[in-house]
């Protein structure tokens, strides 16, 4: 029987451990990984952000991380027209 997952939402402060909660999650439930970090979208700010590693999102599927190089502008309107038909399509499986 598919068993229907709810949308899990993690919020909290840098350094709280909200990684390793969220690929403790997505492993469990089978789920992706939809980061809504404001500066985890830009390529080459791996460190400064505390983005996921490449092993660590080897072992969920993330979404919206490295979208966007520093110097072009990304928005809201940005995040929310690339999150909502990843969430539609999530919802739908």
């Amino acid at each position: 029987m598919l068993r229907k997952v709810p949308s899990i939402v993690i919020l909290g402060s840098t350094g709280t451990g909200k990684t390793k909660l969220s690929l403790e999650l997505a492993q469990r439930f089978g789920g992706e990984i939809i980061s809504a970090d404001s500066m985890q979208v830009y390529a080459n700010l791996d460190i400064a952000t505390a983005k996921a590693t490449k092993e660590e999102q080897s072992r969920a599927k993330h979404h919206l991380l490295d979208v966007a190089t520093p110097n072009e502008p990304f928005t809201v309107v940005h995040f929310r027209n690339a999150a909502l038909p990843i969430v539609s399509f999530l919802k739908s499986l």
